[in-house]
């Protein structure tokens, strides 16, 4: 009896959901087109995202023609390391992944919080495994209050669940409110965020000598990640390594 009361409760939920996607069929997180799959990205829009991993440069995250594994620099890094140790980024930042950036950073959209992560847990395996603490970018509290949310926060909390490393949202904290990095040229951004941050005093115990892991929604000129790796790196902090979900690879694609 038991048995077939549970077999009708998870019949009559498939119906419910069969119905509910008859009604309201998915939409695309890529294009936002409606589709008549499962997924919240439909298979042709999936077929065009550009998915970066480990095969780029192993400290921006930047594609290179030859992938010479840990060896593997870009001009720019081999030239003038950045503050952090190592980056890894899910998607390239184009045409294709801007919609789903945008709507996770402006709007807020949750729903592909659990695919997103699952993309960066796949493309930072290998600093994963050896990290202490994932750290997320902060929001200034004013910025925070008005918009409601910090979607960095909300992928630091992501990814953690899917790789065990735990994860501290206030570790950092943003100490003026600095103007919104979209718009600004890259040596504007650097300006921007020049001593933005700070570990809060009770979290540098937590930081000091520990392999962080620094998360954010997009890499975009590498200022704020900088700023962010500078305050961990005054605290302590013995490895960073950032992982974000999209990388910009196109100057063009600056300002978002």
């Amino acid at each position: 009896m038991g048995l077939d009361m549970h077999l009708a409760q998870r019949r009559a939920k498939g119906g419910l959901r069969a119905a509910a996607h008859f009604v309201w069929p998915s939409r695309s997180l890529v294009s936002g087109r409606h589709h008549g799959g499962d997924g919240l990205i439909a298979p042709e829009d999936f077929a065009q995202l550009t998915f970066l991993g480990a095969s780029g440069c192993r400290q921006c995250a930047l594609p290179v023609e030859t992938d010479l594994g840990e060896a593997s620099l870009c001009g720019q890094c081999a030239a003038k390391p950045p503050r952090w140790d190592a980056a890894r980024a899910a998607l390239a930042y184009d045409d294709v992944s801007r919609k789903l950036v945008l709507d996770l950073k402006h709007a807020g959209r949750r729903d592909g919080l659990g695919t997103f992560a699952s993309w960066m847990n796949l493309a930072a395996h290998d600093v994963l495994n050896d990290a202490d603490l994932i750290v997320p970018v902060p929001l200034h509290y004013r910025r925070l209050v008005h918009r409601g949310f910090n979607q960095s926060g909300w992928l630091a909390q992501g990814l953690s669940r899917r790789s065990g490393v735990p994860t501290r949202v206030d570790t950092l904290v943003r100490r003026k409110p600095t103007p919104t990095q979209g718009g600004l040229s890259a040596r504007e951004r650097w300006r921007n965020v020049r001593a933005a941050f700070a570990v809060r005093p009770e979290r540098r115990a937590e930081v000091d000598g520990a392999r962080i892991i620094l998360v954010d929604d997009v890499f975009t000129t590498g200022a704020t990640l900088s700023a962010c790796s500078l305050a961990l790196k005054r605290a302590g902090a013995a490895h960073i390594a950032v992982v974000v979900l999209a990388r910009v690879v196109r100057p063009s694609d600056v300002t978002i």
